[in-house]
């Protein structure tokens, strides 16, 4: 009996350690550019996404939807190993136009309301997500939707773009996608 006890307190221990060793979620701030758009975070509306990888400490990826972060989570060709990602805890958000500065929650955590009616900073439907599953079924009962896991959550609802297609990603022929990232990759200090 002891023994189990012991196994089970430092699997505890080791879990609790794990989740000490993620990097904070950053504030949101004016100087917040998205990801994939470059364009300023915080003059969009709804739920934002950022992304920790590794040899970047403090300096997470933005992205303008949580959609845009999942789908950078998916990205078969994402460079870098991602550490943790948060996504605005909409049960805590002031309103849809503020989401909020720190109401961060992980994404593995959060609760996603996908299909509702609501549309995310870029125009597009947006997968919105909750601390607490309570308030994610609240809003899907006034929005439509249903409520998911991110597991659960279907490439089509990720990258669909907004007229019931899928939307392509960017690809190495896109120059203003290649100058966009060669720009970011300069102001994170990585060689481009």
């Amino acid at each position: 009996m002891k023994r189990l006890f012991l196994i089970a307190l430092l699997a505890l221990a080791a879990c609790k350690e794990e989740q000490a060793g993620l990097p904070a979620p950053v504030p949101l701030t004016e100087a917040a550019v998205g990801y994939f758009c470059q364009m300023n975070v915080v003059e969009h509306p709804g739920p934002k996404g950022q992304a920790h990888l590794d040899g970047q400490p403090g300096r997470p990826l933005f992205f303008n939807q949580v959609r845009d972060t999942i789908a950078f989570m998916r990205m078969p060709e994402r460079d870098g190993r991602v550490l943790a990602v948060y996504v605005s805890d909409m049960g805590a958000a002031p309103s849809w136009e503020d989401p909020g500065i720190n109401n961060w929650t992980l994404i593995d955590k959060a609760s996603f309301v996908v299909g509702s009616d609501a549309d995310g900073g870029m125009g597009t439907p947006e997968i919105v997500p909750f601390a607490d599953p309570a308030k994610a079924q609240a809003f899907a009962a006034r929005h439509g939707g249903k409520v998911m896991a991110l597991k659960d959550i279907p490439d089509e609802a990720v990258f669909a773009d907004g007229a019931g297609g899928t939307a392509a990603a960017p690809t190495d022929a896109d120059p203003d996608y290649l100058n966009r990232l060669r720009d970011l990759s300069q102001k994170l200090g990585a060689k481009p």
